[in-house]
């Protein structure tokens, strides 16, 4: 094991080949693309995939209860897809998604919020894994039973009334993972009816400049400069925000590379905050 690959949160390519055929390994394709984007990650899974790997669908293993987009399953269900997949208690969980590093940090909060913690993300994704020649598979897994327990970690969510509150006090640190033009309420927001800007007091730290430009986190010690540049107070806890709750996850994986353990993520985000009129909103910078 390199300084790099921790099981918890960031993996090598050269790590899940090593580890490939381990049995309690369960691999897990969390590719989720924008709205707009022309893309159907299902249907990219099934014509190849990193070999073993099942395919975790956000959009579905969500609580369709609501209408906020892929908003955090409740555990029962959670239990159910992990089980129907194969996946349950005692398995070490790799995931990746087919961008490099976008959605698939979202599938390891997932996990880390129903109290698994044997789960990390794969470092530079699917474009890594491809661009090393590493075997690929068109072949859907047989997943097997397996028994699974999930207990909610309800210090990792928050929703808009604690995220108003954290605002309003200025307990936390609310950082915003979103574009800077959208942050600053300069660039109309891809989903319709939202209003642009941000939090009041939240600052702007830009996912991908958490990422080298290979698309492989940078180092921790990199990583907490980001966050200082920005302005973030890390003697503070930290809320994470984006769009809709997938990229602030990126943040959040970043946090916990860095040593930093008490940070959350508002799974709301700028798809709830955005579309009420009586939550305040700030432009231009932080």
């Amino acid at each position: 094991m390199t300084l790099q690959d921790d099981p918890r949160t960031l993996v090598s390519t050269a790590w899940l080949a090593d580890h490939l055929k381990d049995p309690d390994l369960r691999i897990l394709d969390g590719s989720w693309h924008m709205p707009g984007a022309g893309r159907d990650a299902a249907a990219e899974y099934a014509a190849s995939h990193i070999p073993g790997a099942r395919f975790f669908d956000i959009d579905e293993i969500a609580d369709l209860r609501s209408d906020l987009p892929h908003m955090a399953p409740p555990p029962e269900k959670f239990i159910s897809r992990m089980r129907a997949m194969g996946v349950g208690d005692g398995h070490q969980v790799v995931v990746y998604d087919s961008t490099g590093l976008f959605s698939a940090a979202r599938v390891w909060w997932t996990f880390r919020l129903m109290g698994k913690t044997d789960v990390a993300v794969l470092d530079g994704g699917l474009p890594k894994w491809v661009a090393e020649g590493r075997s690929l598979s068109d072949m859907p897994p047989i997943p097997r039973d397996r028994h699974m327990t999930a207990t909610r970690q309800n210090a990792l969510i928050k929703d808009v009334t604690q995220v108003a509150r954290a605002a309003k006090l200025g307990d936390h640190v609310i950082v915003d993972a979103r574009a800077p033009a959208r942050f600053r309420g300069e660039a109309a927001e891809p989903r319709a009816g939202l209003r642009s800007g941000h939090i009041p007091g939240s600052r702007n730290v830009f996912f991908r400049d958490l990422l080298n430009p290979d698309g492989m986190m940078k180092a921790p010690e990199d990583l907490r400069a980001v966050f200082e540049a920005a302005g973030v107070d890390l003697s503070r806890p930290v809320i994470t925000t984006c769009g809709s709750g997938t990229t602030a996850a990126i943040l959040n994986l970043a946090l916990q590379r860095m040593g930093k353990s008490d940070h959350s993520l508002y799974d709301g985000s700028w798809s709830e905050w955005g579309q009420y009129a009586d939550l305040p909103i700030a432009t231009g910078d932080a």
